[in-house]
């Protein structure tokens, strides 16, 4: 069992101090990155087609990931009797956020893409905090390098709304339109779209375009009935894996703060063994989690949500890499 850092010290309690992520340290300068794992802000929300506020998603789940550090090397969970997150194994750095250009889509993304190149570059795992859906989309750009080396990535997706219209009105980044750019990519080589349900912002022709582009689509309620075991054998094994987690995935009675709530979405635990599985199947190589929209919940318990998914999502990262 790692120690504890208030053996000795300060106390630091959760509400004292910098919300940098977890409280791990921050960098300011994203050409001296050494660390394991990257948490990078991108609070841009002029992707959204209905409610804003997005942009506040980062400080909020910085914030609520402080309740996650309590000091202790690590964080031990009883049921896996596995401590996740070593403070002695694990380096974790906060690089900030990413400029964003007020009104200005494209510079605005093209920082963003910038902060992913450089965690790639340092060999780090980056965690893009969003943010609207479409923060995914220069993230995905960023891979195109990285992917020359290693070769391509799978897209997992976990989210209410397909998020695959090639073109409305001539906007083409916006948050209903990530996943269809994603599949353009020579190096995206497939999609596994989990949760989509109800009323989506893509019309049929965009799930017929989506299938024929090698997506694989479910529903909650299609989960639900063929088990986590059987929806992981459905994910080509051995990948290379991006997540990108919608926090409209999950049911809005656990998460009211986003944008576009959508009714019969996952509950926390159906998530967390999803993304453990794909942890221990293949090789996660980036995250990011949007649509947090703090406004919408005076609670907190959507950011916390946010943050404790991507705690465990990369405690399980790490431990699938050791073991």
């Amino acid at each position: 069992m790692s120690g504890n850092a208030y053996d000795q010290g300060r106390l630091n309690l959760p509400f004292v101090g910098i919300s940098t992520f977890g409280k791990h340290p921050y960098v300011a300068d994203w050409d001296r990155i050494d660390a394991d794992v990257a948490i990078l802000g991108a609070p841009f929300d002029f992707g959204t087609q209905w409610r804003a506020g997005a942009r506040f998603g980062p400080r909020s789940i910085r914030e609520a990931s402080t309740l996650f550090s309590f000091g202790h090397g690590g964080a031990y969970d009883h049921e896996d009797d596995v401590t996740y997150l070593p403070a002695e194994k694990v380096r974790i750095v906060d690089l900030g956020d990413a400029d964003i250009i007020h009104t200005d889509t494209e510079k605005s993304h093209a920082n963003i893409e910038l902060g992913v190149r450089k965690i790639l570059a340092a060999g780090a795992l980056p965690v893009v905090l969003g943010g609207d859906h479409s923060v995914n989309i220069p993230c995905i750009n960023a891979f195109d390098e990285d992917c020359a080396r290693k070769g391509p990535i799978h897209v997992i997706q976990i989210d209410a709304h397909l998020d695959f219209v090639d073109e409305r009105h001539g906007v083409r980044c916006g948050h209903g339109n990530p996943m269809r750019r994603a599949a353009e990519k020579d190096y995206v080589c497939g999609l596994s779209q989990l949760g989509i349900r109800n009323v989506s912002s893509t019309a049929r022709d965009g799930y017929e375009a989506a299938r024929a582009m090698g997506s694989d689509i479910l529903s909650v309620r299609q989960i639900r009935s063929l088990g986590v075991e059987a929806v992981l054998a459905r994910i080509p094994k051995g990948e290379r894996y991006y997540v990108t987690i919608d926090i409209d995935g999950f049911d809005p009675s656990i998460a009211p703060g986003t944008g576009t709530p959508s009714h019969g979405g996952f509950i926390y635990y159906e998530v967390l063994e999803i993304l453990a599985g794909l942890a221990g199947r293949g090789t996660i190589v980036g995250i990011d989690l949007v649509e947090v929209a703090p406004d919408y919940d005076h609670t907190g318990g959507t950011a916390i949500l946010a943050a404790q998914v991507l705690m465990n999502l990369i405690g399980r990262i790490m431990h699938a890499r050791e073991v």
